[in-house]
């Protein structure tokens, strides 16, 4: 038992619309977020920033834009990783082009031609849905690739295609360090997921819902499907935007368009379907998932000295069987499965 509700009544309109309305909640977020900002970058090392932090933040912000148009909007998506090319390269050329420009500045104008492009795609959801729609969005993957590939300019006429990102510099501050980069990553995920959190209970996450549970009755109450299948699809590449351009300068440093492959998307739509559709939480649990998965595998296969094929393919069976679990036993994912438990512990010990 964690703890019960009970006995905490809401006095005011305010107090109602919480984002957390239970006190505990909110002291739990509390300490999570200082031992994030605090704790973390005292006592963990510059490999466990490089391998583990960052990058699970970064997946956690990629799945959360691919859940809002996938999980709470109902459209399927496979060019998540293209979203996040446009991010990147969008990102590199207002830096590279803009001298002064701010850093943070160029991730928004990143996101927001993420969104552009996302809008554009998302064009034929309003005639098709469900798997015709993901071969659709299938398109701007291979689009994406294709155009940052062979359109030189977007690489500034880099023979191998390879951009290095630019040293990043916030009110003076050089972040040149993993835990400069843990620290600024970890600022915008919690900043663009708390604005995740709000904007899923207003009436704007309420329009994508009734679109997804049954979109012709949601037309017929007065929701526009245009509009709100086309936010849907901006929102959601505006998030797989700013996380593809941390990808780049907080993550690899250099990167090329083939980082951003389909494999990639296919990671991203994994860590929503394991974390759970349709969950803020889940994003985040899939991606801890995801990325943790292999580091746990690996030093299972060393600790009982399996050959290095071996353990190379006992990860690819292991994911591929715990997708198949999770879809047969939990389809709503690891964020459905810590509900459960919560709600097994309210009445523990006397569930009658």
């Amino acid at each position: 038992m964690f703890y019960r509700e009970a006995g905490q009544f809401k006095t005011s309109y305010q107090a109602d619309n919480q984002i957390f309305p239970i006190r505990q909640d909110r002291i739990g977020i509390a300490v999570v977020l200082i031992a994030a900002f605090v704790a973390v970058p005292g006592l963990a090392t510059d490999y466990a920033f490089s391998a583990i932090f960052i990058p699970f933040l970064i997946f956690s912000l990629a799945a959360l834009g691919l859940n809002i148009l996938t999980g709470y909007a109902g459209q399927l998506s496979l060019g998540s990783a293209a979203f996040m090319a446009v991010g990147a390269f969008a990102s590199y050329n207002f830096v590279l082009r803009i001298p002064g420009i701010p850093v943070l500045l160029a991730f928004v104008l990143g996101g927001l031609s993420a969104a552009m492009v996302g809008i554009a795609f998302g064009l034929p959801s309003l005639r098709i849905r469900g798997f015709y729609l993901a071969a659709a969005t299938l398109a701007t993957q291979f689009f994406v690739v294709w155009c940052l590939t062979k359109i030189q300019w977007f690489t500034n006429y880099s023979s191998s295609g390879v951009i290095t990102a630019q040293e990043m510099v916030i009110l003076g501050m050089a972040i040149n360090t993993p835990v400069k980069k843990y620290l600024l990553t970890l600022t915008v995920v919690c900043v663009m997921a708390m604005l995740a959190k709000n904007m899923v209970r207003s009436n704007v996450g309420r329009s994508w819902m009734a679109v997804r549970d049954m979109d012709v009755a949601a037309e017929v109450i007065g929701f526009r499907l245009m509009r709100t299948k086309l936010l849907a699809f901006a929102v959601s590449s505006f998030y797989c935007g700013i996380a593809g351009a941390l990808y780049a300068y907080a993550y690899l440093g250099t990167v090329e368009p083939e980082a951003y492959n389909l494999d990639l998307s296919f990671r991203i739509l994994f860590m929503i379907i394991i974390g759970g559709v349709g969950s803020i939480l889940g994003s985040f649990l899939g991606s801890a998932f995801i990325i943790l998965l292999p580091i746990v595998l690996n030093l299972i296969a060393h600790g009982l000295s399996l050959p290095t094929n071996v353990a190379s393919n006992l990860e690819l069976m292991v994911f591929g069987a715990l997708i198949i679990f999770f879809l047969i036993v939990e389809p709503h994912g690891l964020a459905r499965l810590w509900q459960i438990t919560k709600e097994k512990l309210r009445l523990w010990p006397f569930p009658h």
